[in-house]
């Protein structure tokens, strides 16, 4: 299953810049070697804002509910971390659909 992960990055005046880029650092390794693993199809950071998109394919919404539990960034910080989640859907899936249903 295909999801699309929108991850806005908050912190406080008492974590500061370098401690947000100390659990950052540690986020990118955990998110690239999912990468190379096959489950992130890719990663994109949003320039000037502290966000990251990222498209993943897991088997189940279970399995992408444990591993966002174990992300770094989420076990550091979760409280400053918000992710919008959306199902996404093969445009080629939808295609053959929308053809199917106009030969009804």
């Amino acid at each position: 299953m295909l999801y699309k992960l929108d991850f806005t990055v908050n912190y406080d005046g008492q974590m500061g810049q370098k401690g947000l880029f100390e659990v950052w650092a540690e986020e990118a390794d955990a998110a690239l070697g999912a990468k190379k693993a096959g489950i992130v199809v890719d990663l994109w950071k949003v320039v000037g804002e502290r966000k990251v998109l990222a498209i993943v394919d897991v088997e189940s919404p279970d399995m992408l509910d444990q591993i966002l539990f174990d992300l770094p960034i989420m076990q550091k910080m979760g409280h400053h971390v918000e992710v919008d989640v959306k199902s996404l859907r093969r445009y080629e899936d939808f295609a053959r659909d929308v053809k199917e249903r106009l030969g009804r």
